[in-house]
């Protein structure tokens, strides 16, 4: 290989790379909302089951994001460490619809399958990347844990709902 092949090759590398460490900086970001949103959740919820599995899913949520920025530092990326905007949003949202709701847990679950309606589509748009096989084991095993995660809300708010 000459010298001049021998950079294209490299400097292709480094173009994969980047993409790949961007995709998993847009999943970080995500797991961060996700993070922030059950822990408003939790905050918001009237029930004390509801609360605890608001919180439990914001540990998930950490330790996903920690998971995915020991990627991007294996890959030399600077991981992404702050959620998004669409978190202080989501957030905000979920804070007018519950006081307006007086902290109804119905209207919180509401909320909370809507952002996990919206991680869904992000790892799902991940999954369809062209990416390194141990990066797409892990963004795959959590796409399973967002799936998990979404179904349960969905449940919970199906039983607030009869039991409302």
């Amino acid at each position: 290989m000459t010298r001049a092949e021998s950079q294209y090759f490299m400097e292709g590398m480094e173009m994969d790379n980047r993409d790949v460490i961007s995709t998993l900086n847009d999943l970080i970001e995500i797991s961060k909302d996700g993070e922030e949103g059950f822990r408003t959740c939790a905050e918001d919820a009237e029930n004390p089951r509801l609360k605890a599995f608001f919180a439990d899913r914001s540990q998930e949520c950490e330790t996903g994001a920690a998971e995915l920025q020991s990627l991007v530092q294996s890959l030399g990326g600077e991981p992404d460490r702050t959620p998004g905007l669409g978190a202080t949003l989501h957030r905000r949202w979920i804070d007018i619809k519950t006081a307006m709701t007086a902290n109804d847990d119905v209207a919180v679950l509401n909320e909370c399958e809507r952002g996990e309606d919206v991680a869904l589509g992000s790892y799902r748009k991940a999954l369809k990347k062209d990416l390194p096989q141990n990066v797409k084991t892990v963004i795959e095993r959590q796409f399973h844990g967002v799936q998990r995660n979404h179904d349960q809300v969905k449940q919970l708010r199906d039983a607030a709902r009869a039991n409302g």
